[in-house]
């Protein structure tokens, strides 16, 4: 490619579905489909259909108008709402998604009033919290009378499953014990209401540990599969738990290139009275004499925590950053860059996730 602009997140298609592949192919031999989620990507038309040609069978989001711009890329492929509906929002909702993740009553009854009103029929995702205190019903009871209301009183909604959400938020790993909680919740609910249930949803990537460990219950039949596709072995699926088959994955679908804009050797410790960061924070310095370093044109606005970006460049480590800077150590590079060269990172989930969705990244796609 050339007349490249900087910075630029590169997005490796074949690499990209070559992950989906490997994911959809292992979820299905255990009985499972994979909602595809496009979130990380900012709802790029073609990672979902990347995602659809590779195995997914749903394109999930928590934000309706990625949802909106993947739609036209996925004709008759269906569209998960995986954020719990604002009221503000319900009738973009039923208009656009055609399922949704839901733990609210008042919620519901809108999404009714607005299905009927669309003369539309909307499925819905009961969530059940097992632990992990994001969304969902805390109590069983609560849950399953609520899957009542829907099933007997709500004709505009569908019954479509239960599911739940597992490591986002409390870290609470996905374990046989609490997916067969779950199975026993989804079968209570079938007993009560004389049908089986279409989608019982065992969480998110960290939710392969069951799969990978051959302790998934049958009764889970969907998973919302986002950053172990993007990222693959620098996913916490290899990088926390050890999973050795995650690192099949390729973990350069998606690269950050960005330009040197100086090139100097300078002292590693700051000089005068010490305060704050551009972010408000105090923080520490390594005094390790003067060493020669880079700036690159592209910052914390752009990719959010410095851990999160790993430069390809043999020999350098990040040292710090500001919102539209950073710094790169490249003393111990056999190979130094000068200023207009260009330095690459590997990304891990959340700079994926920040950087797709900023102004001031160009996306290229290969």
């Amino acid at each position: 490619m050339k007349n490249l602009r900087y910075p630029a997140l590169m997005v490796n298609h074949e690499k990209f579905r070559e992950n989906v592949r490997l994911v959809t192919d292992k979820c299905r031999e255990h009985g499972i489909e994979v909602a595809g989620v496009i979130k990380a990507s900012n709802g790029m038309p073609r990672i979902a259909e990347d995602f659809v040609a590779s195995g997914a069978s749903i394109i999930a989001s928590s934000r309706l108008e990625q949802l909106e711009r993947a739609e036209l890329a996925t004709a008759d492929v269906p569209l998960l709402l995986i954020r719990i509906p604002m009221l503000c929002e319900v009738e973009d909702v039923v208009r656009v998604a055609d399922i949704s993740l839901n733990s609210e009553l008042k919620v519901l009854e809108a999404l009714n009033a607005e299905a009927l009103r669309q003369r539309k029929t909307h499925k819905v995702i009961l969530m059940a919290d097992l632990g992990d205190l994001r969304e969902g019903y805390f109590e069983a009871d609560e849950l399953i009378e609520t899957a009542l209301i829907v099933e007997n009183r709500m004709e505009g909604l569908v019954l479509a499953g239960i599911g739940t959400n597992l490591g986002c938020y409390g870290s609470v790993k996905p374990t046989a014990k609490n997916m067969k909680a779950l199975s026993e919740l989804a079968e209570r609910i079938e007993t009560r209401i004389g049908r089986e249930l279409e989608y019982v949803s065992g969480g998110a990537s960290s939710s392969m540990m069951p799969v990978l460990d051959n302790v998934m219950p049958a009764k889970v039949n969907m998973l919302r599969i986002g950053a172990l596709v993007y990222t693959g072995g620098l996913d916490e699926l290899a990088q926390v738990y050890g999973y050795k088959w995650a690192e099949k994955l390729n973990d350069d679908a998606f690269v950050l290139r960005a330009q040197v804009i100086e090139k100097k050797v300078k002292p590693t410790h700051p000089i005068g009275e010490l305060g704050v960061d551009a972010f408000g924070k105090k923080r520490e310095y390594v005094d390790r004499g003067n060493r020669l370093r880079v700036l690159l044109a592209v910052g914390r606005a752009d990719y959010g925590d410095i851990e999160d970006i790993l430069p390809e460049l043999p020999g350098s480590f990040v040292v710090g950053a500001s919102g539209d800077h950073t710094i790169l150590d490249i003393e111990d590079c056999r190979i130094k860059p000068e200023v207009g060269d260009v330095i690459e990172f590997r990304l891990k989930y959340s700079a994926l996730l920040r950087l797709s969705g900023s102004e001031n990244v160009r996306i290229y796609n290969k």
